[in-house]
């Protein structure tokens, strides 16, 4: 059976079973869930209606779940092409119960599933199970009811150092639902090495795990105290390549049809033969899937969070394709083919096949420029026999070189070298240290709140009438906030909106009499609670107080204009740009907005002005701005448009904009597009590969912003002495051609300077063995020793030149040695040596290389030391 039919085979049956097909969600979990990196299970997308947080109108489901797990705690990178079963990228087929049916049902719906003939058919005798050691439910249905022999189940207990710690006990985090589950394995038979599940031959590849049947029904408090859910539910995830390699009857996720196309591809592309025997073919064929889906969902490579994995990724894969003797680009060529397997499953590939490709081709652009000389640098660390590749090394590589500390570990470990790690964690620690000092923290919005829900009113109003619910001091509940007290306030009827999308918290008062308490931030302490977060002004607010909550209109007005502005720029910039322009992030305050989207090169300043244009005719059009709740299949299929990164009920909030943008937004906005007044981009930059801002200014601000810009104009009139605004230009331009002979002139006085110095200090040289060598401190800048440098060296085949200079307090080092002689004299390791004695770095070529430093002090006896140095290379 191929696995694309086995992917409909496992959704059809479970839809004959009542369970609501439901899609793959992103692999960027919901902005709500800090915890995940990616998401790595079919259940990630039903994690608040297992918490009991939301409700969809159906109480079971199925999906088959594209799944990342290569950073963070889940991370498969490294065993990548050296297992028979791990992936970066894989899918999990999965059947979810919400209160619905329990252990019965999910054991006896995954045994029909697997043993039918009208399904996947597989030999009952084939199959065992695994149930939790204290689950005596699961072992009768399986003994009783399903009819497995007693030696086919085994029970696991705890076998990991804790209580309910179990192979067959599973648990969201150290608190919030777990329960028992039961595993159903497939056995290869005798003559594949391994015991069974349990035994001290566990982990052969005999006995192969294929499903999991996960039976939440306990809550486990912060006590550790087990109490019963009150609707216990099932969770359950079968990997496809899994399961697909057992029913094509192969031992290794590699061997089955999608991988074997994939696998032949990359073959082509590299240019070498088709064999499952190269490790670096199944390392290429599994990360074009993980970094195409990536993609598709919005990721883009950048050097932190999510958009580094992605890069790491593609880097690992550049690297095996080098490795193979592949050094042109390659990688994007295989997004055809993955488009080709795994395109009708997944429609998303298919209409980002030409921003993944591009990025992909991108990228491999950018790597390949420092590939070949972070190779230099670590074959060189990796010679002589070397048995440790020392940490300093390993850092550089990442820090300096874009290398992965995986990468360089995957080539150590293939010359069995082993790795300093911690050397390196003392480098990654300085810098960590260094980060941590540059972050700026949010108050804490994780509150323990467990009343009523609040409502929020202020999409009608700025000011209502309310009742407190809860205060909070220092993150701790309490009665009372008196004056000069930090807090949070909870009431039940909030106009205040708390920040999401993008759009910034409210700002204002809540107060009774003269009980005043000034909100300054506005956050969710849970989906549907807003905190308020600020300080009491004055008097004091208690728990069940009335009081009367007021947002800052003048502020809220702003934002509204700006958030309303970001809607229509980001229509039109989907008009000029195209569609592959997403939103990668935005804010939305009074003072502007700011709008990353994804477009891998700057926007022209014609295209900026069209945006302009279009956005301010939307304006002046002042149309309505209308808002409608459906549900949100019925939004999408009306043209709405879904941001990327958030998360959405099964009922959404629509904003409609004329002909002019429609998107789910849950944000505060203007009534008529005409209240926005005018809108100006204030800038446009990249802030990470494929990636713009744009920052723009509306209303009042615009007007401000475009008022100073006609001052700094007419201030620069005055400066040049130019007639008027329009002969300002010809002005700069005559000043920038007589600048530019100006620096003509100089560059040639410099030249010939050097030449003469050069003369003279070559009338200085000393002979070492059969070197020549040059040493002097000159007065020159770093240009100009450079220069030096390299005519001395073009005199002979046996030259050594070493020139210092000390300008505003640093020291500039060059080093130069005639080409012949550079295979035995580097000019790197020569620049290095007299470097570190005055506290400073460098490094170049084997024939020119530089070096800064700080300790004057020093220069004299490091210069003086350095025909001892010369004379120790026995040239």
């Amino acid at each position: 059976m191929k696995t694309a039919e086995l992917r409909s085979k496992f959704l059809q049956f479970f839809a004959s079973k009542g369970h609501q097909v439901v899609p793959s969600s992103s692999l960027v979990p919901s902005q709500d869930d800090k915890t995940l990196l990616f998401t790595n299970a079919g259940m990630n997308q039903f994690k608040d209606v297992f918490l009991g947080f939301d409700k969809r109108p159906y109480s079971r489901a199925t999906t088959a779940q594209k799944c990342v797990r290569a950073g963070g705690k889940h991370n498969d990178l490294e065993n990548v092409g050296y297992t028979a079963r791990h992936h970066t990228f894989f899918e999990m087929l999965g059947n979810f119960s919400f209160g619905d049916y329990f252990k019965r049902d999910a054991l006896c719906f995954a045994w029909e599933f697997l043993t039918s003939k009208d399904w996947l058919n597989l030999p009952p005798e084939k199959l065992l199970a695994t149930v939790y050691a204290e689950d005596d439910e699961a072992y009768d249905i399986w003994l009783n009811e399903i009819g497995l022999p007693p030696e086919k189940i085994i029970r696991i207990g705890d076998n990991k150092g804790a209580r309910y710690a179990s192979d067959n006990f599973w648990q969201m985090g150290d608190t919030g639902p777990c329960g028992p589950c039961s595993e159903i394995f497939y056995d290869h038979g005798e003559h594949i090495w391994g015991g069974p599940p349990g035994s001290a031959e566990e982990d052969g590849d005999r006995f192969i795990e294929i499903w999991n049947c996960v039976f939440m029904q306990y809550n486990r408090d912060e006590n550790g105290q087990m109490n019963p859910l009150p609707k216990p539910s099932v969770d359950t995830g079968m990997g496809l390549e899994r399961i697909s390699a057992v029913l094509q009857q192969v031992h290794s996720n590699y061997e089955i049809d999608l991988f074997v196309h994939l696998l032949h591809a990359v073959a082509r592309v590299v240019g070498i033969s088709y064999s499952q025997e190269v490790p670096s073919l199944k390392v290429i064929a599994d990360h074009i899937r993980s970094c195409a889906f990536l993609i598709a969902d919005g990721v883009l490579p950048s050097n932190e969070g999510r958009g580094y994995v992605l890069r790491r990724i593609i880097r690992r894969a550049v690297r095996h394709g080098y490795k193979l003797g592949c050094k042109q680009a390659f990688f994007h060529l295989l997004v055809a083919d993955l488009v080709q397997e795994m395109g009708a499953a997944y429609p998303e590939l298919v209409e980002k096949q030409t921003q993944i490709s591009d990025v992909l081709k991108q990228e491999e652009s950018r790597f390949a420029q420092t590939l070949e000389t972070g190779m230099a640098l670590l074959e060189n660390a990796l010679q002589d026999g070397v048995q440790t590749l020392d940490g300093e090394v390993i850092f550089k590589l990442y820090d300096t070189y874009g290398f992965p500390y995986d990468l360089t570990a995957d080539i150590a470990r293939e010359r069995n070298i082993s790795l300093d790690e911690a050397g390196f964690e003392r480098a990654m620690a300085a810098q960590r240290a260094r980060a941590r000092a540059a972050q700026n923290f949010k108050a804490n919005t994780q509150l323990a709140y467990e009343g009523t829900d609040t409502e929020f009113t202020g999409y009608q109003q700025c000011q209502n009438e309310s009742r407190i619910l809860a205060l909070y001091k220092d993150g701790e509940a309490v009665e009372q906030l008196n004056a000069g007290e930090t807090g949070a306030v909870v009431i039940d009827f909030t106009p205040f909106y708390a920040e999401s999308g993008g759009q910034t918290g409210d700002m204002g008062y809540i107060f009774a009499g003269e009980n005043r308490f000034q909100v300054d931030d506005t956050q969710k302490i849970k989906a549907k609670v807003f905190g308020q977060f600020g300080e009491m002004l004055s008097g004091s607010l208690k728990v069940g107080d009335a009081v009367t909550a007021q947002v800052d209109s003048v502020l809220r007005e702003a934002s509204m204009r700006n958030h309303s502005a970001t809607h229509l720029m980001h229509h039109a910039l989907r008009e000029i740009l195209g569609t592959h322009v997403e939103q990668k992030g935005s804010l939305v305050n009074a003072e502007r907005t700011r709008f990353d989207f994804s477009h891998s090169q700057p926007v022209s300043a014609a295209q900026l002005a069209e945006v302009e244009r279009r956005v301010n005719q939307a304006i002046v059009a002042n149309v309505a701005v209308c808002a409608r709740n459906m549900s949100f299949d019925e939004a999408i299929a009306a043209g709405a448009m879904a941001l990327f990164g958030e998360k959405y009920g099964d009922e959404v909030r629509v904003l409609s904009m004329g002909e002019f943008s429609t998107e789910l937004c849950g944000g505060t906005h203007v009534a008529r597009t005409g209240d926005i007044g005018l809108f100006k981009i204030i800038s446009e930059s990249g802030i990470a590969a494929g990636v713009r801002r744009l920052e723009a200014v509306t209303g009042l601000n615009a007007l401000q912003f475009v008022q100073q810009q006609e001052e700094l104009l007419k201030a620069a009139v005055a400066e040049v002495k130019a007639q008027t605004a329009e002969d300002l230009l010809s002005k700069l331009q005559a000043m920038h051609n007589q600048s530019k002979q100006l620096e003509k002139a100089l560059g040639e006085a410099r030249s010939e300077l050097a030449r003469q110095a050069g003369k003279a200090l070559l009338a200085q040289a000393q002979t070492v063995g059969t070197a020549q060598l040059i040493l002097s401190q000159i007065e020159a800048d770093s240009s100009a020793l450079r220069g030096i440098a390299t005519d001395l060296t073009a005199q002979g085949d046996n030259i050594v030149v070493l020139l210092a200079a000390v300008n505003d307090g640093r020291i500039a080092i060059t080093a130069g040695v005639s080409k012949a002689l550079s295979k035995t004299v580097k000019a790197g390791e020569l620049v290095n040596y007299v470097a570190t004695q005055v506290g400073g770095k460098g490094g170049g070529r084997p024939d020119l290389a530089q070096a800064g430093g700080l300790d004057i002090a020093a220069l004299a006896p490091a210069l003086a030391s350095v025909r001892d140095w010369l004379a120790a290379k026995a040239v």
